[in-house]
């Protein structure tokens, strides 16, 4: 998963819908009232203007990479594929490469490959997946909330879940974050989405003023300095951040160090953090100082 908002981040009561999309009324207008133009039926004027309608063009299909051939995709994404023709999928396989590759550099790019994925794949997981991650990084939360609920209701996974709270979190709504976050889905996530949990959790209970929460939800056995895994450097920054706010300087000036040194795809700006704080360090011991200073200057009361 992506590095996500370093404090930050963002439910229907019940968690996301997995149940489709609901059936069309058997009578053709909302509240079972036929449409207009007779008896349901439409009339000669509806069908003339349908023909005079002009279609939208279909949008050209973004250019592949010298070198991309789809294969670069895991095995779990080829599974998902086999429901389409072998040149369908081998086309589907080469835009989700790209959406992939330019999610960091060019979203607009990364945009339109998942588009066109999504156009022609879009019942495969893995196309709405791409979408709704381009989306997530656009800030489009609403959107990248509504993938992520569709890659669930095809797949029946739920490791978007820590994105879908995020979401959730970003559209202002962290009461229904919480309680998505609270589900027995939650349960099931693999160690690294649990993590990535639990850190978006702890920024929606500090943005609540719930301080002793947030510090106590990253306690976790995996906030351990000596451990180098992909979500470390995440983990002890939102760590830092939760005691920082509890007004522990020292203890977030130790946190943001060993973030900085698990840090190594330069993912957080921990080393700025540590630097603000050793500022404000330095700051206080020159004011430290000039008080010093400004009372050896002051006459000495006579005995």
């Amino acid at each position: 998963m992506s590095s996500q908002d370093r404090s930050a981040g963002r439910p229907d009561r019940r968690g996301p819908r997995t149940d489709g999309p609901r059936r069309p009324n058997p009578r053709g207008g909302p509240g079972g009232k036929p449409p207009r133009g007779g008896a349901g039926r439409p009339t000669e004027a509806d069908h003339s203007g349908q023909r005079l309608t002009p279609k939208s063009p279909r949008k050209p299909e973004p250019a592949i990479a010298d070198g991309v051939t789809g294969k670069e995709l895991d095995r779990s994404v080829w599974t998902q594929l086999r429901t389409l023709s072998k040149e369908n999928a081998e086309g589907v396989a080469q835009h989700l490469v790209m959406a992939a590759l330019l999610l960091d550099t060019d979203l607009d790019g990364a945009q339109a490959h998942a588009e066109t994925a999504v156009r022609r794949a879009g019942r495969v997981p893995a196309a709405r997946e791409a979408l709704g991650l381009v989306a997530y990084r656009q800030g489009d939360w609403a959107k990248a909330l509504a993938e992520f609920r569709t890659v669930r209701r095809l797949s029946g996974s739920s490791h978007l879940l820590p994105l879908m709270v995020d979401a959730e979190r970003a559209l202002g709504r962290p009461d229904r974050a919480l309680e998505l976050a609270a589900t027995p889905e939650a349960r099931t996530l693999a160690r690294d989405e649990r993590v990535e949990l639990a850190i978006v959790v702890s920024g929606i209970r500090r943005d609540l003023g719930q301080l002793d929460a947030a510090a106590a939800g990253l306690q976790l056995p995996e906030l351990d300095p000596r451990r180098r895994q992909a979500w470390s450097a995440r983990l002890f920054y939102a760590y830092a951040e939760a005691l920082l706010a509890l007004g522990d300087q020292a203890g977030a000036r130790e946190w943001f160090g060993y973030a900085v040194d698990a840090d190594e795809s330069l993912e957080t700006d921990a080393a700025e953090r540590v630097d603000e704080l050793d500022g404000v360090a330095q700051l206080d011991l020159l004011s430290d100082v000039e008080r010093d200073e400004d009372d050896s200057d002051s006459p000495r009361p006579r005995d």
